[in-house]
């Protein structure tokens, strides 16, 4: 991406399902003016896709390793992703 915004894929492990992880990610996604999305994985993991203002995806790189009341992250892996067709908003994917 230019002007100093970045996409980046994540991976977060740990306790992340069943914890209401993807809709504290959109909150806080939002309220950060990132885009992208976020889906739960079959193996009981979480991908995001985020894009952004280059701080803004470096905080919530940082936020996500806390997450939401309940969560227990064990990994945050993450991965520069092409900037090619961002959704326009943030959202979660089923």
């Amino acid at each position: 991406m230019t002007d100093g915004r970045k996409a980046t894929l994540v991976h977060i492990s740990g306790r992340v399902q069943g914890v209401s992880f993807r809709v504290w990610t959109r909150k806080q996604a939002q309220r950060l003016g990132l885009t992208g999305w976020v889906r739960n994985e079959n193996d009981g993991s979480v991908t995001a896709l985020i894009a952004g203002p280059a701080g803004a995806v470096a905080t919530m790189l940082k936020q996500f390793w806390d997450g939401p009341l309940g969560a227990a992250v064990s990994r945050v892996d993450t991965e520069p992703a092409p900037a090619g067709e961002l959704p326009s908003e943030f959202i979660i994917r089923h």
